[in-house]
């Protein structure tokens, strides 16, 4: 039995939960998330959300915890919302935004421009003697992870001297360089 899927769901005051026809729709002050689901049944109850499978067949095993999971963080999207914070490690790497537009400048021969999606804000912290920090703040987290990999993939972090694009936290393996 998953453990994850066991446990119900409390819905917070303010937040609407639907169920209809496989989809699941979730209200709240900051948006509104809908997300399909299959296998598993989702009943809603008072403040409760319970999600519970029929067998104990492998698809519904590993789908049983994982919309359990996704459901309570699109509850938590649309209460609190979810933030990642990206550091810029490297000389003359810089950041600035425009609205929607996102300018990393990360050593190449031209500035690379992002247009973020509508849904995750963008902020840009530049404090002179430390790196800069690109801010992503959204409701939906799957599509914040999904911006903030596609933000680290335009220069990862190398193991040597520890330059590129990092989460705000994130740890390296560092390597030792060449021995004279």
């Amino acid at each position: 039995m998953s453990r994850i899927g066991k446990s119900p769901i409390v819905i917070p005051a303010g937040v609407t939960v639907e169920v209809k026809d496989g989809i699941i729709t979730v209200k709240g002050k900051n948006g509104q998330l809908t997300q399909e689901f299959s296998d598993v049944t989702v009943t809603v109850e008072g403040d409760q959300v319970q999600v519970e499978r029929s067998s104990d067949h492998k698809d519904q095993r590993a789908k049983h915890g994982l919309y359990r999971s996704l459901i309570s963080n699109m509850i938590v999207g649309v209460t609190e919302g979810f933030t990642k914070s990206l550091e810029l490690v490297g000389v003359g790497y810089r950041a600035s935004n425009q609205g929607q537009k996102l300018d990393l400048a990360l050593g190449f021969s031209h500035n690379i421009v992002l247009e973020v999606a509508p849904e995750v804000t963008v902020e840009t912290i530049s404090e002179k003697g430390k790196n800069p920090i690109v801010k992503l703040t959204s409701f939906d987290k799957q599509l914040l992870g999904a911006v903030a990999a596609k933000i680290r993939g335009f220069r990862k972090p190398e193991p040597y001297k520890g330059k590129g694009v990092k989460f705000v936290g994130e740890v390296l393996r560092r390597k030792a360089g060449k021995s004279a």
